[in-house]
């Protein structure tokens, strides 16, 4: 196997709002023959961390009744989800839940999972498909991780976070055949739930042919965007806007016109960080303002962008867990 360079980025930081983080980062260069950690990383790993359910004893959920109580049900649980699941429209999902598919056939169609005013959320090795509102809908919650999961041929987001949410991880997810992956705010004028929250990682996801969002950010700041990859996405891959501040890192962009804009829509611009992105057949990803995207403030491990392709296709989606 041939040898990888993954970097360890070790990152001190003395507070986590938006207006006082200072940091600094050394990367080391190191031979590993891995690709970067599954384990989790970025920002769900603050305020206490995501552990979903931990290690309470698992239930496995073949219907859509069964899935529905349980993941409603209060204190903590794992919940296994074997076969395909058929739901209808947005379903709560209550604190200190891990939703967790069996093997590479797990799948939710039709309805999607409503993450909201709730902490402490995993929601791993599930294929959504065909959702009619939001694949996985994030708000007013904090700590939450998606993971290992494959959207596509949805109506609305496939991953949304808004409405004052913090702390959240999405990770080595496909998303294919679908138009709006990740909405990160969801409006122009909601600066004053916003501002100082919405701090997402997205990293090591694969973004197979769909068109736009991954992520648009409005409002969070720092945004992390590192190690995914982006092939023939239509419209763009990263925007910020509303005074977001996003870094976008060692991430791979195929036959991408625009990698990262910082105006989309209606919306003010926002901020971009670039850093050692790996261009193929693509534009040129706009910077703007980078001394204004505040530091990361925790240590994660990336690998060198021009290995990103191979890793993130080779590791992303259902049945890689």
């Amino acid at each position: 196997m041939s040898l990888l360079r993954r970097f360890p980025v070790l990152v001190a930081a003395t507070a986590l709002t938006a207006t006082t983080l200072t940091a600094v980062a050394v990367p080391q260069l190191l031979p590993t023959a891995t690709a970067s950690t599954y384990a989790l990383q970025g920002w769900a790993t603050q305020g206490g961390g995501t552990t979903g359910g931990g290690s309470a004893t698992a239930v496995t959920v073949t219907t859509a009744s069964a899935l529905i109580s349980n993941m409603q049900a209060s204190g903590a649980r794992v919940i296994r989800v074997s076969g395909t699941i058929a739901l209808s429209g947005m379903n709560k999902v209550a604190a200190n839940k891990t939703i967790i598919g069996v093997g590479s056939g797990a799948a939710i169609t039709g309805g999607g999972l409503n993450v909201a005013n709730v902490s402490n959320v995993i929601i791993r090795n599930i294929n959504f498909r065909d959702w009619d509102d939001d694949a996985v809908n994030v708000q007013y919650s904090t700590r939450v991780w998606v993971d290992h999961n494959s959207f596509s041929h949805g109506y609305d987001g496939a991953v949304d976070v808004k409405r004052a949410s913090d702390y959240v991880t999405v990770s080595w997810n496909k998303f294919s055949n679908h138009d709006k992956v990740g909405l990160i705010g969801h409006s122009d004028d909601n600066g004053g739930e916003d501002r100082g929250k919405l701090r997402v990682t997205y990293y090591a996801n694969w973004f197979d042919g769909t068109t736009q969002r991954h992520p648009r950010v409005r409002f969070g700041n720092p945004v992390h965007v590192f190690n995914n990859y982006y092939r023939s996405t239509s419209g763009y891959g990263v925007a910020s806007t509303c005074t977001a501040g996003v870094y976008v890192e060692r991430n791979y962009f195929d036959s991408v016109s625009k990698p990262v804009v910082a105006q989309t829509g209606d919306s003010p611009e926002g901020n971009v960080k670039l850093l050692n992105n790996y261009l193929v057949g693509s534009g040129t990803p706009v910077s703007r303002n980078a001394a204004s995207v505040a530091a990361i403030p925790y240590s994660y491990t990336v690998d060198a962008a021009e290995n990103v392709k191979s890793i993130v296709t080779g590791g992303a989606g259902t049945g890689k867990i």
